[in-house]
C-alpha cells in the first residue's frame, strides 16, 4: 500500500469528522480524495462520493436525532425539492470533460471556503427565525442539482438555509442538514448507478472510515466551538481548491496544445 493511498484513507475519516461536527463541508473533499489519493476516475468518483456521503450523513443524522437535533418536517421540505434537483443533476456529470469537472469543483470549493471564513457569527445563533417555504424549496432544489452533478452533499449551503429560511436553531440545522444530504445523495446515486459501475469494495472502505469520523465529529459538536474549527477546515478546503485549479488548468493547457 503506497503512502499516497494510505493518506487518502486517513483523509476519508476527515469527511465524516466535518459532517458530524458542522453538518457539511466534508463531502466537498470526497471527490478530490478519491481521484488524487485513491486513483479513481473522475466520473466514477462522483458516484462513489454520493454513496460515501449518503451513508455517512444517514449515520450522522441518527446520532443527532438521539440528541433531538433533527427537524423532520423542515428536512423533508428541503429534501423533497432536493431529490428532484439531484435526479436532474445526475445525467449532467457525463456530459462534462473530467478536467473541466474538476475545475468546476475547484471553483465551488473556493466559494465554500470563503463563505466559511467570512460567515458572520450571528449565523451560529440558537434563535429561531421565521420560516420562508418558497425560499426553502428553491434552496433545496439548487443544492439537489449540485449533489447530483458534483457528488457533494451541500451541507455548507443547507445549514445556513435551514437557519434563515427553515427557522431552525443552529444545532438543529446541523442535524437536519445531514438528513437532507442523505435524501439528496440517495436520489443522485440512483441516477448515477444507471450510468456507471463503481468500485464497491473501495467505496465501502472509504464509507467505513468516514462513518467513524462522523461518530467522533458528532461527539465533538456538543463539546467544542464548531465555528472556530470551521475556520481551520475552511483553510484546508481553500488549499485543496488552489491545488485543483493549478493541476487542471495545467492539464487543460496541455490538452489544447
Amino acid at each position: 500500500m503506497s503512502f499516497v493511498f494510505l493518506t487518502g484513507l486517513i483523509l476519508s475519516a476527515v469527511i465524516g469528522l466535518s459532517l458530524g461536527l458542522i453538518g457539511g463541508g466534508g463531502s466537498i473533499l470526497t471527490v478530490p480524495i478519491l481521484v488524487y489519493f485513491l486513483g479513481v476516475e473522475t466520473h466514477e468518483a462522483v458516484g462513489m462520493s454520493l454513496a460515501v456521503v449518503g451513508a455517512t450523513s444517514l449515520f450522522g443524522s441518527y446520532l443527532h436525532y438521539r440528541r433531538d437535533n433533527v427537524n423532520f418536517s423542515s428536512g423533508l421540505l428541503f429534501g423533497i425539492s432536493g431529490i428532484v434537483g439531484a435526479f436532474l443533476g445526475s445525467p449532467l456529470t457525463k456530459l462534462v470533460d473530467p478536467n473541466v469537472l474538476l475545475l468546476i469543483f475547484a471553483t465551488l470549493m473556493f466559494v465554500v471556503a470563503v463563505s466559511m471564513l467570512w460567515r458572520k457569527k450571528n449565523a451560529h445563533s440558537e434563535e429561531r427565525r421565521e420560516v420562508n417555504r418558497t425560499k426553502a424549496i428553491l434552496a433545496g432544489f439548487g443544492v439537489g442539482i449540485l449533489t447530483g452533478f458534483l457528488g457533494v452533499g451541500g451541507g455548507f449551503l443547507i445549514v445556513p438555509a435551514l437557519v434563515f429560511f427553515g427557522g431552525l436553531a443552529m444545532k438543529e440545522a446541523i442535524g437536519t442538514s445531514l438528513f437532507v444530504i442523505f435524501l439528496n445523495c440517495v436520489a443522485g446515486l440512483i441516477g448515477h448507478a444507471t450510468q456507471s459501475h463503481f468500485n464497491w469494495s473501495l467505496t465501502f472502505i472509504v464509507m467505513g472510515l468516514a462513518v467513524s469520523g462522523t461518530i467522533f465529529g458528532t461527539i465533538l459538536s456538543h463539546r467544542l466551538a464548531a465555528h472556530k474549527l470551521q475556520k481551520v477546515f475552511a483553510m484546508l478546503v481553500l488549499g485543496v481548491a488552489i491545488f485543483l485549479f493549478a493541476k487542471n488548468i495545467k492539464n487543460n493547457g496541455r490538452a489544447s496544445c
